[in-house]
């Protein structure tokens, strides 16, 4: 496995990232490991999403939603 050291760490991040691990039962490595794969899914997923096509639904959203709305409403009395 690679190792990965950080240096030069602001004080204020390390103590913010000791008391996370702490209040979630798990150690700063477990914590930063963790972070650092959130961060990558995140990345790789608008990755994704920004290659698709956009999608045209041929009527504005808010003007659906409203229609929707007022037809909902018009049932329920």
């Amino acid at each position: 496995m690679a190792n990965l050291q950080i240096k030069d760490m602001p004080d204020t991040l390390h103590e913010r990232l000791r008391r996370y691990a702490r209040e979630n039962n798990c150690t700063m490595r477990e914590a930063v490991l963790t972070a650092i794969e959130k961060e990558l899914v995140r990345w790789e997923w608008q990755k994704r999403l920004a290659q698709r096509p956009e999608t045209d639904i041929g009527a504005d959203a808010v003007a659906l939603l409203k229609e929707e709305r007022s037809r909902r409403d018009n049932e329920i009395g």
